[in-house]
């Protein structure tokens, strides 16, 4: 333990054939079978580098083998743990990781040997491996500080721990041939003249040929210098330093005899005692010239030739300098500076070695860290195309933020930031190879950064216009707007204006787009209420009544994190199209799943038969609802605020020849329709005739029992019914468009036209009998290509004075499925007689999930519909 050892380091490639060089290299150096030349293919074993020491005792050599992917084994273990499904760029960072594994595994090892042999499998210098030293000696550099902190306690030389390693190791290099290296019988070279012998054999002037070419590149990359002590490794000056291994020879029993001559000849001299240094050197190489074989050494040839050496002999003569303490002095120049050598005993080797391994290879993540940009700097040296593709793809990213930038307004909306952004991505990919995803990806965040810095446009909107400021706050109550802060706070504006009729329907007024559902369905009508309709006799929806004056919670309060009240101010959410409003989130499904299938007929008197309605049972007084009443909302919740108005006009006064006597109605399309009803009458002899028109919660209306007179007429008798057994019912659907334009339609595909007296022959059961749509498209239609849609807003209804109850109960899908079905705040609403009704429908409808939009010109508007059934007449 206390007598000095020499430390060899192996690494390199290896072929695919199933011998181990590099383990067959020491085998033959130990004269031991000390490593396993072959091994089971499926040992299941990791890919990871790993270093195998042995200890040969007799030559004081310890022996450091390390096992990479460069080895073949180690290739197909890789090769073995890559998942199938991996992507390209997934499997290149694998092979890259395996790699810089490798390279610390070399720096350990160049950082504790005193010689370091190169194994390669054939006779040509490996040209990548000036890159990877050069790597390597920059990576050694930047972590000698790390080193040197690691070994300060060691008990070894100030020049050892300054510097990290015994002596600056020299770099041996053996070379395989693959047997095109063919040795003639007399020496000469078979383009030379044969009767001149040469003084070297073609191997030994392989050996300098491969000297001077390694030499020359190293040398010229600067990886050696004329002082040894800053190299990464030396080469020694005047002795060889690469030994070409000859390939096997064809005949294997001239192989046998000439080991076994070579053994017994050195068996003789066993018996003096061992010397070392130059003179053993000397005595191998005369005892090498008394025989005449073809064995280890290479083969003795014919004439003045030289004798080539064996691999032992080449190895020992470096070796013997370590032992004999004499070092390596390989800096050249006119001033060459000494190197440091020391020549350790096991034990204190062994202390800096565990010390070194820990830092470089066991902490490999806390190296990371502390040396991030060190190994960056590792990974651009062995990862040149890595490096290339980056700065491709580096170079590529201007040219798509000006394609980004390109004819873009000041303040721009989402589907305008996608659109520039997709032409970003195309312009990029057309440059771009390699690491095309990360890039790709740093693309995406600096576009949204500009986007978002000053450029995004406000998009909140609750009908078909968003608002057109740039991303602002809304102002609080009793705040005021401040355009100076930053983001502002000023109130929505998509400066876009209609006209709406009021709750009657008799006077009319310019609005602006509205962006909550208060503003839409509530304010503007009571604005209108007070210079006209708000004496009349009206039907109060229930609506929140809190416990207590000025309080109450609203639906979502810790459910939801904050409370969502419509029109209260949200704050705004980067990269979401609605921003501003709590009411605007994108639609959900929540709470939908009854409505999945998209069928949603009778859904109002299946919920009123299968249990109690939304006012059957106490509503409370404590948590409001903040959006509408509808199918998915939870039961007992009341709004703060109605949506929907129901007045009496006054008295079943309707002139069927004048129709509806309110502006803006296109001509001829102000009459309502007819709706004949059979009233029973159990004192008269037809009772038996009218009891199918029982008028139970079963039986559909009326309509469809309606008598039909000649020639189709609705209005006519039959002629054994008198005029007392029937009750005359008018009903009108009003649509209106953004201009105010108002027409009655007479069925989901028709509007009522009357050009002369009389009023409409039209019947009303066509409109009662079928689903209504929402929207239509407005018969006057502007100048521009969007298309205009008038929207169901108002149903009339005249209610003679007869004996006869009519019942109200809307039901609307203002959506495709699955959109849940809104309605009043209640439900089966009975109409007196002798009134004139008329129920105004909400301009817009949102869920406490957000907004249901209207139909956009490519999308179906039988989706957007009033269902069936919305009134029902039974005879009192």
């Amino acid at each position: 333990r206390e007598d000095g050892l020499c430390v060899v380091g192996v690494f390199g490639k290896s072929n695919m054939q199933s011998a181990a060089a590099k383990e067959s290299l020491i085998n033959t150096l130990t004269d031991k079978h000390v490593f396993s030349l072959f091994s089971q293919t499926d040992d299941g074993g990791a890919p990871e580098s790993h270093i195998q020491a042995f200890y040969s005792q007799e030559s004081r050599v310890l022996y450091l083998l390390l096992s990479s992917v460069c080895d073949s084994r180690q290739l197909l273990r890789a090769c073995r743990s890559l998942s199938s499904g991996m992507v390209h760029s997934e499997a290149h960072d694998f092979w890259k990781g395996l790699e810089r594994q490798h390279c610390l595994h070399l720096l350990y090892m160049f950082s504790v040997c005193h010689i370091l042999l190169l194994v390669h499998p054939n006779q040509t210098f490996d040209v990548s491996y000036d890159r990877l030293f050069r790597a390597l000696d920059a990576l050694r550099q930047k972590v000698l500080p790390l080193l040197r902190t690691a070994i300060k306690d060691c008990p070894v030389s100030k020049e050892w721990k300054v510097n990290c390693r015994p002596c600056p190791p020299r770099l041996l290099f053996v070379f395989h041939t693959n047997g095109s290296l063919k040795v003639c019988g007399n020496g000469s070279d078979s383009a030379g003249n044969p009767d001149k012998p040469k003084k070297h054999s073609p191997r030994r002037r392989l050996q300098h040929a491969l000297e001077d070419q390694i030499y020359h590149v190293f040398r010229k990359s600067r990886v050696l210098t004329n002082q040894s002590s800053n190299c990464l490794f030396t080469v020694p000056a005047n002795q060889a330093f690469v030994y070409v291994i000859p390939g096997a020879d064809q005949d294997p029993v001239g192989v046998l005899l000439g080991q076994l001559r070579s053994n017994c000849t050195l068996l003789e001299q066993d018996s003096a005692p061992p010397v070392y240094g130059p003179r053993r050197y000397q005595q191998m190489r005369r005892s090498a010239r008394q025989v005449s074989f073809s064995g280890d050494s290479g083969g003795a040839l014919m004439g003045s030739q030289q004798l080539d050496c064996s691999l032992k002999e080449f190895f020992l003569q470096h070796v013997d300098l370590v032992l004999t303490k004499k070092g390596f002095d390989d800096s050249v120049g006119r001033n060459p500076q000494p190197a440091h050598f020391e020549l350790p005993s096991y034990s204190k080797w062994v202390q800096v070695a565990s010390r070194l391994h820990q830092v470089l290879i066991s902490k490999l993540a806390e190296l990371a860290t502390k040396v991030q940009a060190q190994l960056k700097v590792l990974e651009g040296f062995l990862d040149a195309d890595t490096k290339f593709s980056e700065n491709r793809c580096q170079r590529a990213l201007p040219l798509a933020h000006s394609a980004y930038q390109s004819n873009l307004p000041h303040n721009y909306t989402t589907t305008v930031h996608k659109n520039q952004l997709a032409q970003a991505l195309r312009v990029y990919s057309q440059h771009a190879r390699g690491a095309f995803q990360r890039y790709a990806l740093q693309l995406h965040e600096d576009c949204y950064k500009f986007w978002s810095s000053g450029h995004q446009l406000c998009e909140e909107r609750l009908t078909d216009q968003h608002c057109v400021h740039k991303f602002h706050l809304l102002p609080q109550p009793g705040e005021k707007p401040d355009l100076d802060r930053n983001p502002p706070l000023m109130n929505h504006n998509s400066r876009g204006r209609s006209t709406s009729s009021c709750n009657c329907g008799r006077k009319q007024a310019p609005r602006e787009d509205p962006f909550d559902i208060q503003a839409a369905n509530y304010d503007f009508y009571q604005m209108l209420e007070e210079k006209c309709c708000g004496k009349l006799e009206k039907i109060e929806f229930p609506v929140f009544q809190p416990s207590t004056p000025g309080r109450g919670v609203g639906l979502g309060l810790g459910r939801r994190g904050q409370p969502k009240e419509a029109g209260g101010a949200a704050s705004h959410t980067p990269g979401e199209a609605s921003l501003s409003l709590a009411l605007s989130l994108s639609p959900s499904t929540d709470s939908l799943g009854a409505y999945g299938d998209g069928d949603g007929t009778g859904t109002g008197t299946k919920r009123s038969e299968s249990g109690p309605s939304l006012v059957d049972r106490q509503p409370s007084t404590v948590e409001y609802l903040p959006g509408m009443t509808h199918s998915g909302c939870p039961k007992g919740l009341l709004p703060k605020f109605s949506s929907w108005s129901l007045l009496k006009l006054g008295p079943a006064s309707y002139n069927c020849h004048a129709g509806l006597d309110q502006p803006s109605f296109l001509p001829g399309s102000c009459f309502l329709l007819p709706w004949d009803v059979v009233i029973r009458s159990r004192s008269e002899e037809e009772a038996g005739l009218t009891d199918a028109l029982d008028g139970g919660a079963s039986s559909w209306p009326a309509p469809n029992k309606t008598l039909m007179g000649k020639r189709g007429s609705t209005g006519g008798l039959g002629r054994n019914r008198r005029r007392d057994d029937m009750a005359r019912v008018f009903v009108g659907f009003e649509y209106e468009d953004g201009r105010g334009r108002r027409f009655i339609s007479a069925g989901p595909d028709k509007i009522v036209k009357v050009l002369g007296p009389g009023g409409t022959k039209d019947p009303a059961t066509r409109v009662l009998n079928a689903d209504m749509p929402l929207y239509i498209p407005s018969p006057s239609q502007g100048r521009g290509l969007k298309p205009h849609f008038a929207q169901l807003i108002r149903l009339f209804v005249v209610v003679p004075d007869a004996p006869l109850e009519v019942t109200l109960n809307p039901q609307v899908q203002p959506g495709p499925p699955p959109c849940p079905l809104f309605h009043p705040e209640q439900t089966e609403i009975p109409l007196p007689p002798d009134g004139f009704w008329v129920l105004r429908f909400p301009y817009s409808y949102a869920t406490d999930h957000g907004p249901c939009y209207p139909p956009k010109e490519n999308q179906p508007l039988n989706n957007y519909k009033v269902l069936r059934g919305i009134l029902r007449a039974t005879t009192a």
